[in-house]
């Protein structure tokens, strides 16, 4: 089971290639500052800009820094359900721990095809799933009635919830049962999920503030609301500022900002944030005690 601070990892590009080398200091420091799981090639990746070859290199390399210190939960999801098994395969063989899933985007299949995508990848690899939720993205959303058909096949084990419904950690709770790991996809929600039930974060902020986020998800595991709510309200503001333009824009530039050797570039159609974005992160980092 998956739980605490994890970050949705950014993938360092500099001069329209992937860097190993960031990418694997990137690893390195996460895991140091106690993040507790890592997720590459999701949405904060720019998986959607990357080839298959390049989806299943970065998994590849990520597993391989973590070296088994912290679990890998890998981004697989596609519209394509074939695509979506290619990468649960690959990422099974490259010794990840879990397969994050979102349920096919701009097809817009109703329930019983998101039911039917996620039936065969689960029949098609043994790799645990985790699904992802995220109908602002996928303009799907996995119903609880469906979540529920989806927990009672054995390799689905939890979700990242990022529907911005609080409500929705109770009621998946009654219908999943209350061993089905429920993990926040936002970060500025993720105090009232975690008190609702939930067991971590997949985390945008992770990516600039590990120590912090996993003290806050240390405080929120142990019962100490009063040290969760004094780091969410250092927090906040970055959570609020990572959003201030299209990500992973703004997380990238805040990481240049943390670590100065940390490239920058975006792959199109992405591209750097504006300037009331860069000042939005430039002061919520000040805020935060990060600059």
């Amino acid at each position: 089971m998956f739980s605490g601070s994890i970050p949705a990892l950014v993938t360092p590009i500099r001069n329209g290639a992937i860097d190993e080398a960031a990418f694997r200091a990137l690893v390195d420091w996460q895991i140091e500052s106690g993040s507790s799981a890592l997720v590459p090639c999701g949405t904060t990746g720019e998986s959607a800009t990357m080839t298959i070859e390049e989806h299943d290199r970065v998994v590849r390399v990520c597993v391989e820094q973590a070296a088994g210190r912290v679990p890998v939960i890998a981004g697989c999801g596609s519209n394509d359900t074939g695509v979506a098994l290619h990468h649960m395969q690959s990422a099974k063989a490259a010794g990840a721990d879990a397969a994050l899933l979102v349920p096919p985007y701009y097809n817009r299949p109703n329930q019983e095809g998101v039911l039917a995508h996620f039936r065969a990848l689960a029949a098609g690899c043994d790799l645990p799933i985790m699904l992802y939720n995220v109908p602002a993205r996928t303009v799907v959303d996995i119903a609880v009635e469906t979540m529920a058909e989806l927990a009672r096949l054995p390799t689905v084990i939890g979700v990242k919830d990022a529907t911005g419904n609080a409500a929705r950690v109770s009621a998946q709770r009654l219908a999943c049962g209350t061993d089905f790991c429920q993990l926040s996809g936002n970060d500025d929600m993720a105090l009232g999920f975690m008190a609702m039930g939930g067991a971590g974060c997949i985390s945008v902020t992770a990516n600039v503030a590990p120590k912090e986020c996993a003290a806050f998800q240390r405080a929120c595991r142990e019962g100490r609301w009063a040290d969760a709510l004094a780091l969410q309200d250092r927090l906040y503001p970055l959570h609020a500022a990572l959003f201030t333009d299209a990500s992973p824009g703004p997380v990238k530039y805040a990481l240049g900002k943390v670590r100065q050797d940390f490239p920058t570039e975006l792959r199109l159609p992405m591209t750097p944030p504006g300037a009331a974005s860069r000042a939005a992160v430039d002061a919520a980092l000040e805020r935060a005690r990060l600059s």
